[in-house]
């Protein structure tokens, strides 16, 4: 099973990003994928989750209305498209799935 999340990188405040995160070795079609981030000194949290099918969402408070979280089960991949950033949602990104994480990728939300 792999993982592999791509897409960080620095941004200023207001701006946005879309992560990436490509799986493979499971029936990718059949699993809920889920995003997670963990900023320095902090817990890992969830940010977003998604259904096999992509009909169920949810989202953590903070980031409701900003970010979105999709899946194209035919590229087996999930996405997550992050709009309005602010300088708090600077931390390591990973994507989760199938008892798996992904190696993260850094968000740095600065001016």
């Amino acid at each position: 099973v792999q993982l592999v999340e791509s897409g960080g990188g620095l941004v200023q405040p207001g701006g946005s990003l879309r992560l990436s995160c490509v799986a493979s070795g499971f029936t990718f079609s059949r699993y809920a994928m889920n995003w997670y981030r963990q900023a320095p000194g902090k817990e890992r949290e969830l940010v977003a989750a998604i259904s096999y099918n992509g009909g169920t969402t949810t989202y953590a408070d903070s980031v409701k209305g900003r970010f979105t979280i999709s899946r194209d089960n035919v590229k087996n991949t999930v996405y997550l498209q992050m709009n309005s950033l602010k300088p708090e949602d600077t931390a390591v990104y990973y994507c989760n799935g199938y008892n798996s994480w992904g190696q993260g990728t850094q968000v740095t939300v600065s001016s």
